[in-house]
């Protein structure tokens, strides 16, 4: 009795795999932009209709894995019809320029897609040579923009008393120029976290405004300098 039922529910599953009866209706997407969604929804499109059983983990990752604005996503079946995808978007932090061109960076320095209008954009810009090699959907190199959009990852709008406008780096120097003229100099990489939280706590400490210029040097975080063009603390 118990191996008929056994062989019964078996071929009920394989009938299952190659019916309509857990065929999937629907895409369900959760988390990012309308643009992350349009690029999943068409990345996921041939699932539509294959059953929700033949799905796995290793053909949705390798479907999605060529997306420049996906990090990474997780799935359920929800039976009968409804394949959920959660996504975790890359997060724009930096705008590239190279030349006449320009190119929307995440924090991890992954290169998402080239911009036609970054006018409209209010992220940093970091300038780099015409040799710099850009490729949508690559990570840069550490001195080609990578380490600048980590050190732009932790920051939130209210870190500093004006948004950061530019960014400068090379294997010896990593400054952030501030919409106000400020400049906040980092010197080398070293404890580039620990030289950010001196930098913020500095900042709001003497009260530096949003028309502040001048410059925090944090470059030995034992030793900061602050020079305020319009100052009513310098030292």
């Amino acid at each position: 009795m118990a191996g008929a039922v056994v062989a019964l529910l078996a071929g009920g599953y394989v009938a299952a795999l190659d019916t309509s009866m857990f065929a999937v209706r629907k895409l369900e997407i959760v988390g990012g932009s309308g643009h992350v969604e349009a690029e999943l929804r068409a990345a996921l499109a041939p699932e539509l209709g294959r059953s929700l059983l033949r799905i796995g983990a290793a053909e949705i990752g390798r479907r999605v894995a060529t997306l420049p604005d996906v990090v990474g996503v997780r799935y359920d079946r929800e039976f009968p019809h409804t394949l959920r995808v959660v996504v975790t978007p890359e997060r724009p932090v930096l705008l590239l320029r190279r030349g006449a061109s320009t190119w929307l960076v995440s924090a991890r320095g992954r290169v998402l897609r080239e911009l036609r209008s970054p006018r409209r954009s209010p992220l940093p810009r970091l300038y780099v040579p015409a040799g710099t090699p850009v490729v949508p959907g690559e990570t840069l190199g550490p001195f080609d923009g990578r380490i600048a959009a980590a050190a732009l990852a932790p920051l939130s709008p209210r870190s500093f008393p004006s948004p950061v406008r530019f960014v400068r780096a090379s294997r010896s120097e990593l400054t952030l120029v501030l919409r106000s003229g400020l400049e906040i100099r980092f010197g080398d990489l070293g404890d580039l976290y620990l030289k950010l939280a001196i930098a913020r706590r500095i900042l709001h400490a003497v009260a530096a405004g949003p028309t502040s210029a001048g410059y925090l040097d944090v470059s030995v975080p034992e030793r900061p300098v602050l020079r305020l063009l319009n100052p009513r603390v310098s030292g």
